[in-house]
């Protein structure tokens, strides 16, 4: 099918100057077997076939034990009406079934012309999974070195509209803090990790700090962006079922943000922001409601309640946060003007998640809502002027 053709039902948003803060690719089923250093090459990830056809994850050389069989082909059908009907058809795939834009550089160009976009910022799809069942940290750098190099080679001739970030793994964060440095030299604009380490560390801890040094000193995005976790971040609470069997979406969709929420507050916790005074954090695919809440509370305690005084915090959680934390939005919140209007328009993104299927494919049409919300500056800045300074992007404006 032509790309006119795939593009005619595009929706194009009404204003110029838009920048999709967190959109996402499907990586090529062979990417780390192509770019893995050579000794762990027989322990790439891989996409495999299970004795029924199904399409399932191959981790560190064994068969994934988190992720559900027939799941690949979900990772890329934003708006599709039946997913079981997806996953249990051996003859629907991770490939077959991705949307326009998922694997092709060049198609991921023509949506964003199509929809009137300027730029994205881009994550990963099987990359927001592995790291779940992976502990081995030498692999894990391997895995993350392996879709830096791919990733940057994606973006490298979009003239600066499709943005790579680097995927880093703080199961060593002294080789983190090297990889970091080594994906910027070759174009990264930011970095990103997933909310939990193997160690089972506060994000802000001191052990980190080599890595927060290192985004400092390149001026670079330090993000937070949900995936699949270990089974034991979910506590106990609803071990008596089953996550699957009770259906528990609704439930997921809300809590699969937690961590991004609780990682944040360790920074504020362990002074993150005053040993480092020029680090940017990003909270990404969290909503951005709870914003209010979680400031309110937490100046509260802060400054109000002997909690507050032992803190070695020199300011109160809201003031950093006006000045060094940045949330990416979706576009169908609607306590965001209100929100936007109390803490200033500098800290909001919006994003689309792309192609993801746990979003909804209208996000332009919620975006014009959102946007006609909003005065004329409030407006530029959420659509598009935050996230090309905070990534330095260039480049066109109002394309």
């Amino acid at each position: 099918m032509s790309d006119a053709r795939v593009l005619a039902g595009v929706r194009r948003l009404a204003y110029d100057g838009a920048i999709d803060a967190d959109g996402h690719i499907l990586e090529p089923p062979d990417l780390w077997e192509r770019y893995l250093d050579p000794k762990f090459r027989d322990r790439a990830l891989r996409i495999v076939r299970d004795a029924d056809g199904l399409e399932e994850l191959e981790i560190g050389g064994r068969r994934s034990t988190v992720t559900a069989k027939g799941m690949p082909s979900l990772l890329g059908v934003m708006g599709a009406p039946d997913l079981m009907s997806i996953a249990r058809d051996p003859g629907r795939t991770y490939v077959s079934e991705a949307a326009y834009g998922s694997f092709d550089p060049s198609e991921r160009l023509h949506l964003l012309d199509a929809e009137g976009l300027d730029a994205v910022v881009l994550y990963p799809t099987l990359g927001l999974l592995w790291e779940a069942e992976l502990e081995d940290p030498e692999l894990s750098q391997a895995y993350t070195r392996a879709y830096n190099r791919w990733i940057c080679e994606f973006c490298s001739d979009s003239g600066d509209r499709l943005v790579p970030t680097a995927h880093l793994s703080l199961s060593d964060p002294e080789a983190a803090a090297t990889e970091l440095e080594r994906a910027v030299a070759e174009g990264a604009r930011g970095c990103f990790v997933l909310p939990f380490t193997h160690a089972r560390r506060a994000l802000a801890h001191a052990a980190h700090n080599r890595v927060f040094a290192a985004a400092q000193d390149l001026d670079v995005v330090f993000a937070i962006h949900p995936g699949f976790e270990p089974d034991w971040v979910k506590g106990e609470r609803f071990t008596g079922g089953n996550w699957t069997e009770d259906r528990l979406q609704l439930l997921e969709s809300v809590r699969g943000g937690d961590g991004v929420r609780h990682q944040l507050a360790t920074f504020f916790d362990m002074a993150v922001f005053d040993q480092f005074p020029r680090l940017k954090v990003l909270v990404l695919e969290s909503g951005g409601g709870w914003v209010g809440h979680f400031l309110d509370r937490m100046d509260a305690v802060y400054a109000h309640t002997p909690i507050g005084v032992g803190m070695s915090l020199k300011e109160k959680p809201s003031t950093y946060f006006r000045d060094r934390c940045w949330v990416s939005c979706d576009p169908d919140e609607h306590s965001l003007a209100p929100l936007i209007a109390r803490y200033g328009p500098t800290q909001f993104l919006w994003a689309s998640d792309y192609p993801h299927a746990d979003h909804t494919p209208d996000y332009l049409v919620d975006l014009e809502t959102l946007a006609r919300q909003l005065p004329d500056e409030n407006r530029n800045r959420f659509l598009g002027e935050n996230v090309r300074e905070l990534f330095k992007i260039e480049g066109r404006a109002g394309a």
